[in-house]
């Protein structure tokens, strides 16, 4: 494995996604998260790896098709992103949402 930039790799990784179905792969031990649109899956699974401090074995990742998005007569796009499924090794876990 190539080592990546320690900065760079932080900012690949934007925030967690939290969806009635990102809520029901978490009993599966994957996490979802919204990751910057060039970000490859070596990159993804280096930067989970590193933020987390946890054990990566699968990424899958998928783009959503550009929503239409209109402000009165002009029309538009939402912005574009890209979905990261992260599947973590047993045992490992990370805490989306801490104990307040």
């Amino acid at each position: 494995m190539t080592k990546y930039d320690q900065r760079s790799l932080v900012d690949l990784v934007r925030r967690p996604i939290v969806t009635e179905k990102a809520t029901t792969l978490l009993e599966d031990n994957k996490y979802v998260f919204e990751v910057t649109p060039k970000s490859t899956k070596p990159e993804i699974k280096a930067a989970i790896e590193t933020l987390f401090n946890v054990k990566v074995l699968k990424v899958n990742t998928l783009m959503p098709p550009r929503k239409h998005k209109r402000v009165g007569k002009y029309l538009g796009f939402k912005p574009l992103y890209k979905r990261a499924i992260v599947t973590l090794s047993e045992g490992d876990s990370i805490t989306l949402f801490p104990d307040v």
